[in-house]
């Protein structure tokens, strides 16, 4: 997180600052015109106004919070620079400081939201893919790491998750996973984790200790209602067989599990973790749906990649977006420059400092004007 300083500066080259001190501006207008007798004499006028002034109550605040805030912070960092002071002060001080540092992010925060809406998106429920990249075995095993981290962190944030799809291999990593995790704003939970995932550590199997490199691939979708993509069932071809678990384990003697595929596009949905034909055959349509409307998101993006590139998680499948380096206990996402040394804590689904500066990154961007910002 950058510090006090070189947040405000930064803040104040970015066009959503000068917007937010805008309305702030324009509300005390409001405020002074809906006071004038001569508005008050004009229905109408009156509540177009009021209306007007309720929309920017809001943002507005926040600004004054954030004004009051800058005032505190500079009058206790120059009780700081008295070199007389009290050591037991300085102490208060200190700690004073720290907590109108975080007081300043979090209004900072609330007025980049208010400026820039959620994407009405990030409110469904998302397919997570996880593939095995290179790397063989080992990218397997950090396949199956990632995995582990995204249910940890979906359950701390109270989502569901249902693994549609997993193929394993013989020694607990997965060539492939799909996953359904359901529950408010889970697609923005997660939609800033599309892209190329690299590891570097020390595989279990080397036995002269050499640090290794791996990847694997994370995709990001959200679920789209039925009524969004239309399929004809006469392009869908539907087979059943027994589902079966790891090492071939009979699971279930029925022929409940269900592969969907799509003759026009090729793609090809599996789903046996259900007892049912019928759940697996929906669970697979909602997948097979999701996959459909994300490939011609895709055709779209290709026609505008300058822009694709400015934003976040837009599916760059070949860029490497984030690095986990276990010897160091490292993290470090490269979209944003951010490196956080506490990678057993991330691998433990503790993902939101990550997160939160993904999304701050990104809507700090959109409102950014030619200013040098950092784009991701």
């Amino acid at each position: 997180m950058l510090e006090y300083s070189h947040q405000k500066e930064e803040a104040k080259e970015n066009e959503w600052y000068a917007q937010w001190e805008g309305i702030a501006n324009r509300y005390e207008t409001l405020t002074h015109q809906l006071a004038d007798p001569a508005v008050l004499n004009q229905p109408a006028l009156l509540r177009s106004l009021t209306k007007e002034r309720a929309e920017l109550e809001a943002p507005a605040q926040l600004f004054y919070r954030y004004r009051t805030l800058c005032a505190e912070i500079a009058k206790t960092q120059r009780l700081l620079d008295d070199p007389h002071l009290d050591k037991d002060l300085e102490t208060l001080a200190k700690e004073e400081l720290r907590s109108l540092r975080q007081q300043c992010r979090e209004v900072t925060d609330q007025a980049i939201a208010l400026l820039h809406p959620q994407r009405a998106e990030d409110e469904k429920n998302t397919f997570v893919e996880i593939r095995a990249g290179t790397g063989g075995e080992e990218a397997a095993l950090f396949a199956a790491d990632l995995l582990r981290m995204y249910v940890k962190y979906a359950e701390k944030k109270g989502l569901h998750v249902e693994i549609v799809e997993m193929h394993e291999t013989g020694i607990g990593g997965i060539k492939e996973a799909i996953l359904l995790i359901e529950g408010k704003g889970a697609y923005g939970h997660f939609r800033y984790e599309s892209g190329v995932h690299r590891v570097q550590r020390v595989p279990t199997t080397e036995a002269s200790g050499r640090i290794h490199t791996s990847t694997a691939t994370v995709a990001v979708m959200p679920e789209v209602e039925e009524v969004e993509v239309q399929i004809d069932p006469k392009d869908l071809r539907i087979d059943t067989f027994c589902s079966s678990g790891a090492g071939g384990q009979s699971v279930n003697t029925t022929y409940s599990a269900v592969r969907i595929t799509h003759i026009p596009t090729g793609f090809v949905v599996t789903c046996q973790d259900e007892r049912s034909q019928l759940k697996n055959r929906n669970k697979a349509m909602r997948t097979l749906r999701s996959r459909i409307a994300e490939a011609e998101r895709a055709k779209q993006e290709a026609s505008i990649a300058e822009h694709r590139r400015a934003q976040v998680g837009t599916g760059e499948r070949s860029e490497k977006i984030r690095t986990y380096n276990y010897p160091q206990n490292r993290v470090t996402d490269h979209r944003i420059g951010l490196t956080l040394h506490k990678l057993d804590a991330v691998l433990n689904g503790n993902l939101d400092e990550l997160i939160a500066a993904l999304k701050a990154a990104s809507e700090v961007d959109l409102g950014s004007h030619s200013s040098g910002s950092k784009s991701l």
